[in-house]
């Protein structure tokens, strides 16, 4: 299966072929533009479109390796042409919190050394967990104003495919080495320029300037030093 997300972000619509369907309703694509849930990151919603019938895409997960395209009702066969139409004001919007969400990341690292242990995006608030005793909103907001001057800074945002061995030299992926199996030959790695580089299978904008200034409006302690930060978009 080509998962086209991968290579362009920005892909609304695409052509392929239905591989098979499983239990009526769960469509397997030769190619694909919907990106499947992971990593904190919501699948893509839309709609696959065949023979002048709609499709509509609700939920999308990856399975032994596949990517499951869940629809509303069934019809769709095996050999069946369709066209894929991603929801792209949900998809944009996740773009530009996920890497909000790199950027917040990288700043809480640099300033205080936290690792961070996970992050959730949704439409409206993205969450950050991370190792850290102590925080306080003075802390809080000096992070905020310089996620945002970043943000101002229309810094590039581009999509690497670096060989294994290369990407195990750059200290932020090194820790992850054990999370690649043998038969991974080429790492995805998403660098903000000297701003930050992850590796990273989800959706990005292109600059950082296509990101509205964030808001971190709330933070929890999750117990010994984890703590939780929320951000949002100002309007």
């Amino acid at each position: 299966m080509e998962e086209l997300y991968l290579e362009d972000c920005y892909l609304r619509e695409f052509d392929a072929v239905v591989e098979c369907v499983i239990d009526d309703r769960y469509v397997v694509l030769d190619r694909t533009a919907f990106y499947p849930e992971a990593g904190g990151q919501p699948c893509d919603t839309g709609s696959l479109c065949c023979a002048g019938k709609e499709y509509p895409v609700i939920s999308v997960k990856k399975a032994d390796g596949k990517v499951r395209h869940e629809i509303e009702i069934s019809g769709l066969k095996e050999g069946n042409e369709v066209r894929g139409k991603i929801n792209w004001d949900r998809r944009y919007l996740l773009m530009r919190y996920h890497t909000a969400c790199h950027i917040l990341s990288a700043i809480i690292h640099n300033e205080t050394g936290a690792k961070i242990s996970g992050n959730q995006l949704s439409e409206d608030k993205t969450r950050v967990d991370f190792s850290l005793d102590e925080f306080d909103r003075e802390q809080l907001k000096a992070y905020e104003a310089k996620v945002n001057d970043i943000i101002d800074k229309n810094i590039p945002v581009t999509i690497e495919k670096i060989e294994r061995e290369e990407a195990f030299k750059i200290p932020s992926i090194v820790k992850l080495k054990d999370a690649f199996p043998p038969e991974v030959h080429f790492i995805r790695v998403i660098n903000i320029a000297g701003i930050d580089r992850q590796a990273c299978g989800g959706t990005h904008v292109a600059n950082t300037g296509e990101i509205p200034h964030i808001d971190i409006f709330k933070a929890e302690n999750k117990g010994k030093s984890n703590r939780r930060v929320y951000f949002r978009f100002k309007k």
